[in-house]
């Protein structure tokens, strides 16, 4: 497969989730007036800027277009390089001590393995970022799972901080060979898929829930059921977001309307979801006028036409 293809597929991933990121982030605190903006159908006014969810996930698809694949090293300083540019991007707490140590020169493998009481970071941090590289790699799942976890481990070194890092990049991968190769009712597909190729961890596990509970089901009931990233955590991020994925398949802005209604840590989630979507629709199947609202990626990380596989 053509290399330039597979970052396009990438690229196309990386601006789903910017837009699903910086769409999340404009409805934090405002919990009081979602209704509102649910009842009129229209999201908050631009400016919509994006992450460190965005900003890490930059990092990796820049590995990706200069190297073709992750080396841990270069992506630590990658990460450390741009949050001592931004770090006001809405890191969490672990990240911050983390990317701060390592831009101070520490190794990332023994900064990575102290947080959590030494366990590693089991948190979501490693999931919100790393779809792209389940686009770029999506014909070859070895790959998926080999470069989503080399990714994961720089931050997050705990099984299920890794597990879900593989889960998202996973469902990606299946997203994008649904793109040229059509699955029957692939919104049934999607969950067991991910969760047969997954490593063992308490995100797998958690997976049967998310099969279980039937795409009929209210979003109150699968926050209830599934989480909703208000833990910050792999476990009760994953489930739900792939929930919400495979619910709306097919339908991108209710798919984010929907995940964002769920509250939360409602940025990860909503950049996750889209993230999953954009590798198998089309930009055109959201409003123009959320591409517009968007803060743009930098010049070199656009996505471009769509050219077939090679």
């Amino acid at each position: 497969m053509d290399a330039l293809f597979r970052l396009q597929l990438a690229k196309r991933s990386l601006h789903g989730l910017a837009l699903g990121d910086a769409f999340g982030q404009t409805f934090f605190a405002k919990e009081e007036s979602l209704d509102v903006y649910f009842r009129e159908g229209q999201p908050a006014p631009a400016p919509w800027t994006y992450t460190d969810d965005s900003v890490m996930a930059l990092s990796i698809v820049e590995e990706l277009a200069e190297h073709g694949f992750i080396n841990q090293d270069r992506l630590a300083k990658r990460f450390a390089d741009r949050y001592r540019v931004e770090p006001h991007r809405g890191y969490g707490g672990g990240a911050h001590w983390i990317l701060r140590k390592i831009g101070e020169g520490a190794n990332w493998r023994i900064v990575a393995a102290d947080v959590f009481e030494g366990q590693g970071s089991l948190g979501n941090g490693a999931a919100m970022r790393s779809a792209p590289l389940g686009a770029y790699f999506f014909d070859n799942l070895d790959q998926v799972v080999k470069h989503a976890r080399l990714a994961s481990e720089v931050t997050h070194m705990h099984p299920d901080g890794i597990a879900g890092g593989i889960a998202i990049a996973l469902a990606a991968a299946f997203a994008s060979r649904h793109r040229f190769s059509p699955q029957d009712r692939p919104e049934e597909e999607l969950i067991p898929f991910v969760q047969a190729h997954l490593p063992e961890s308490d995100t797998r596990a958690k997976l049967n829930k998310a099969i279980a509970l039937p795409f009929s089901s209210r979003i109150e009931t699968a926050v209830s059921v599934l989480g909703n990233g208000s833990r910050v955590l792999a476990t009760d991020t994953v489930p739900f977001t792939l929930w919400c994925a495979a619910r709306h398949w097919n339908d991108w802005p209710a798919a984010l309307w929907e995940t964002v209604s769920g509250l939360g840590d409602r940025d990860t989630t909503c950049a996750i979801v889209s993230a999953i979507l954009a590798c198998h629709l089309n930009p055109e199947d959201l409003p123009s006028q959320w591409w517009q609202n968007l803060e743009p990626l930098p010049a070199h990380l656009q996505p471009e036409p769509e050219a077939k596989p090679s």
